[in-house]
């Protein structure tokens, strides 16, 4: 027997070469799902709070003041989510874990001395993840579409600071989930700064050309300052209906 016989065959889930190869999307897609599955149910992570918003936003920038704005609500909602009884951690800070408006709503969270989620995506030049992040649950995905599954699954609520490209298209996902019905529960929608939404997007357009009804104009709310998203968000908010962790957004009946 040769040396090169006396070694074992290489195992299939141990090849990176074959991991990494076009055959085996299917698994590293299922492993965008299973893996973050796991530290949420180790951590007890119940339901989410998502941020949305620029990367672009620094603290000392032109538009800083929705940097300080994202940081203090986000700290709004760690000292009420910690004042709940609850087993579980509800209603836990989640952002794409990248600088900008993401940074400032994990920095809150974590100043406020709650858990706070980051998820990460990897990309060409940008975007490194922040260091605020609760490190077990700190997130690289390397799918936008698996990452954009988690953010929908755990939330309960969601606040879109200004943003470009990558806030619209977050933000249009969740308002077409809800227009359609396709998620059992209610995600409110809260969009932070009216006077730039206002004119980013033309939503009275919108209707006005029959795009959208006028129920649609309900699934969002605009708001300009923390206390007031704050509030939103608890007035909006639906009762608790399971004592499951995670706490997932399950697909509405008719819409299986």
């Amino acid at each position: 027997m040769t040396s090169a016989q006396a070694q074992p065959p290489q195992l299939a889930y141990e090849n990176t070469e074959f991991l990494s190869s076009d055959a085996a999307r299917p698994l590293r897609i299922v492993a965008e799902y299973l893996e973050p599955l796991k530290r949420f149910q180790q951590t007890g992570v119940h339901d989410t709070i998502v941020f949305f918003g620029s990367a672009r936003l620094t603290a000392d920038g032109p538009m800083g003041h929705y940097y300080h704005d994202a940081q203090a609500l986000a700290g709004l909602i760690t000292h009420w989510s910690q004042s709940l009884s609850a087993p579980a951690h509800r209603y836990v800070v989640c952002s794409g874990g990248g600088g900008g408006i993401m940074e400032a709503a994990n920095r809150g969270a974590a100043e406020a001395g709650g858990k706070t989620i980051g998820l990460n995506i990897s990309l060409p030049h940008e975007q490194v993840a922040n260091p605020y992040i609760t490190p077990e649950l700190a997130f690289e995905f390397h799918y936008f579409f698996m990452r954009k599954l988690w953010f929908a699954h755990l939330a309960r609520g969601l606040v879109a600071f200004p943003g470009g490209f990558g806030t619209l298209d977050e933000l249009m996902e969740i308002l077409t989930l809800a227009q359609t019905h396709k998620l059992e529960r209610k995600i409110p929608v809260i969009l932070y700064g009216s006077e730039y939404w206002n004119e980013i997007i033309n939503f009275r357009a919108l209707l006005r050309h029959g795009m959208i009804s006028a129920g649609d104009l309900d699934l969002f709310e605009c708001v300009d300052t923390p206390d007031a998203a704050l509030r939103a968000l608890q007035s909006r908010l639906e009762p608790e209906t399971t004592g499951k962790t995670p706490r997932f957004a399950h697909a509405h009946p008719q819409s299986k």
